[in-house]
């Protein structure tokens, strides 16, 4: 029993070795690891400090003197609406009769 007992507390000679196609695949992932991290670092340089939307001029328009702030501001568009109530015709409303552009009769 002791002969029986013996052989079976050897190991196989391979065991706990690593082969050469362990070096292999340990090397190749090596390899796309550093291919990774350079395209990462690529990306990461393209990207914007902030993505905050940037601003053209500023929200709230500050005088510069007293005079200004007792001076009329015209509203964006204001040159264009009265250019249309000097012209009434471009404004006229629908007309009742059934003559109106584009309607055939």
């Amino acid at each position: 029993m002791t002969i029986v007992w013996a052989a079976s507390d050897q190991l196989p000679e391979d065991v706990g070795k690593s082969g050469p196609f362990g070096l292999l695949l340990l090397v190749l992932g090596l390899i796309a690891v550093g291919f990774l991290v350079r395209s990462m670092t690529r990306h990461l340089k393209r990207v914007p400090v902030s993505f905050d939307p940037v601003e053209e001029e500023p929200g709230v328009d500050v005088p510069d003197t007293p005079e200004e702030l007792l001076q009329e501001r015209r509203e964006p568009g204001a040159d264009v609406l009265d250019t249309l109530r000097r012209a009434p015709r471009a404004i006229e409303p629908p007309r009742e009769d059934g003559r109106g552009s584009g309607s055939a009769g």
